[in-house]
């Protein structure tokens, strides 16, 4: 009995691997940004323009770039913005970005919060899902929910944050995506 729960153990993992390695890798632009960074934009994404940009991402300073999906429901940016933290910080600042991420949403949910080296530069990673739910009396409005994967690194005093973010129903679509996009970061 054992044996042949060995097996089929074996041969599940086999599959998943193999069905894993057969899975096309999406596609990417090579984009140059602003200050040497370099990223993969996904194929079909476009730039918003500046009107876009402030439609859907209101705020004192605008992002470096934003790029978005045809339907405009999936979005990929860049922001930066000056900060008195280093590069030595990235543990404690870990635990600061998630508290914060935790406050803005209703509930969150985590898949990664780590600290990893991509292409010789450190970066904070968390990716999850989110949900806002509307608590005014009487409402009928269902959650807001989102799949998220953000990326930060500090150069000097620049604190760079890459964010993708699509529908939480879309995440088993977007999520390869939104991890070869954070993985073809480079900083120069």
């Amino acid at each position: 009995m054992k044996t042949r729960f060995n097996r089929f153990l074996f041969l599940l993992v086999l599959l998943t691997t193999f069905t894993a390695l057969a899975a096309p890798k999406p596609k990417l632009k090579k984009t140059p940004l602003a200050g040497g960074i370099t990223l993969g934009v996904p194929e079909g994404f476009t730039p918003l323009p500046d009107e876009g940009i402030a439609a859907k991402f209101p705020a004192p300073r605008k992002p470096l770039a934003v790029f978005s999906d045809r339907a405009g429901r999936v979005d990929l940016s860049v922001a930066q913005k000056e900060t008195p933290f280093g590069s030595g910080d990235y543990g404690l600042l870990l635990k600061i970005y998630k508290a914060s991420i935790q406050n803005m949403y209703t509930k969150v949910t985590f898949l990664t919060e780590d600290i990893r080296t991509i292409n010789k530069r450190d970066f904070i990673v968390l990716e999850f899902t989110s949900e806002v739910a509307d608590t005014r009396r009487n409402s009928n409005l269902a959650p807001i929910r989102k799949y998220q994967l953000v990326q930060y690194a500090i150069e000097g005093k620049t604190l760079t944050v890459f964010t993708f973010n699509a529908p939480a129903e879309e995440q088993a679509r977007w999520q390869p995506t939104a991890q070869a996009v954070m993985q073809s970061i480079s900083m120069k």
